[in-house]
């Protein structure tokens, strides 16, 4: 059954009401609230983190009080915005469940469109979108180019992680190596891992500490073997490669927030072999490569398409080796696709 539809002053009462709560949570009072989803006696107003998302309700994290550390499963107040993992919210506690009251501001979040093109959350107050890929299945510098985008567009810190470097040889994983070196000539940080032999461990739990990261990457790169090398008691699921196809199988069906004894927190997110950038603007994408932004603005025509225009400074920088070929490429494949996807 979809929401009713609100009108803007019962949707300011209900932001004026949820400012209320958030303030008597930072004060540390409350008051009785009315009987929902029969749960009588809810105790005071504190604050928690979405770890996990159900639609109906969601699995909380109390960041103090008596619950502190404590998961519940909690029911959401009517009109409430839309919650996805990783949320900070204000909920009171009512044996057996919980409910959420309020949601506190997000200072980011990670979002994507749908199968419809309306806009979704997939997770909410990250620092870092770790992108990981691996020598099979086989990597693709267009799939991580369009992470990169997402992650650039929404001004969220993105890292590179080559996985499964205990397979790694010089002979038959040339073109991953030379994907790293590519990718740290243009400046991002890129850390060669192994989820089986625990090589790179340290330098990943330092490069996490204190961040809230969200993994992602096609299916089979062994996000979830990562997560559970960093986090055993994560238990998450590992699924093995297709046979005679080497794409991964899908085994993360919920998103889900994790803790880590060095400090870190992760969110794992469903696997996704495609990443939609319809929701940005040509602009916007071509903004996103961070390796572009010397150039931009310096062609000879100001409705420069970057094709084969005369005085285009992005051509003139490729004939230059300023920038890479292949970035080059796959910008175009993404404008291509996105009007592709749109029509």
């Amino acid at each position: 059954m979809s929401k009713r539809k609100l009108s803007n002053l019962q949707k300011s009462r209900i932001r004026a009401v949820q400012e209320q709560r958030l303030e008597r949570a930072k004060d540390g009072n409350s008051i009785t609230i009315h009987k929902i989803d029969n749960v009588d006696d809810l105790g005071p107003e504190i604050s928690g983190t979405v770890v996990s998302n159900f639609g109906t309700q969601v699995d909380v994290e109390a960041n103090d009080g008596d619950l502190n550390g404590k998961i519940i499963r909690c029911h959401m107040r009517s009109n409430l915005d839309p919650l996805v993992t990783g949320d900070k919210v204000i909920w009171r506690f009512g044996e057996p469940y919980g409910v959420v009251v309020a949601r506190i501001d997000r200072y980011s979040e990670l979002i994507r469109p749908d199968a419809y093109g309306k806009l979704r959350p997939v997770a909410a107050n990250v620092d870092v979108i770790a992108i990981v890929f691996s020598p099979k299945p086989t990597a693709f510098s267009n799939l991580i180019d369009r992470y990169l985008v997402a992650a650039e567009a929404q001004n969220i810190q993105p890292i590179l992680i080559l996985n499964k470097t205990d397979l790694d040889t010089e002979n038959e994983f040339s073109s991953i190596n030379q994907l790293v070196h590519d990718y740290k000539s243009i400046g991002y940080d890129v850390l060669s891992v192994s989820a089986k032999t625990a090589d790179g461990f340290e330098s990943l739990e330092d490069y996490l500490c204190n961040k809230t990261a969200i993994f992602v990457g096609q299916s089979g790169v062994g996000k979830s073997s990562l997560i559970n090398r960093l986090q055993p008691q994560a238990n998450a699921v590992v699924g093995s490669l297709s046979i005679g196809k080497e794409k991964g199988t899908h085994t993360t069906t919920v998103s889900r927030l994790f803790h880590f004894a060095h400090g870190g927190v992760l969110i794992d997110s469903p696997g996704i072999r495609e990443f939609s950038l319809t929701h940005l603007t040509q602009e916007q994408v071509i903004n996103s490569f961070i390796d572009f932004r010397p150039y931009l603005g310096r062609c000879k025509f100001r409705d420069c398409l970057h094709k084969s225009e005369p005085g285009c400074s992005l051509l003139d920088a490729i004939s230059q080796k300023k920038i890479l070929q292949s970035r080059f490429d796959n910008y175009h494949q993404i404008i291509m696709s996105q009007e592709s996807e749109r029509r």
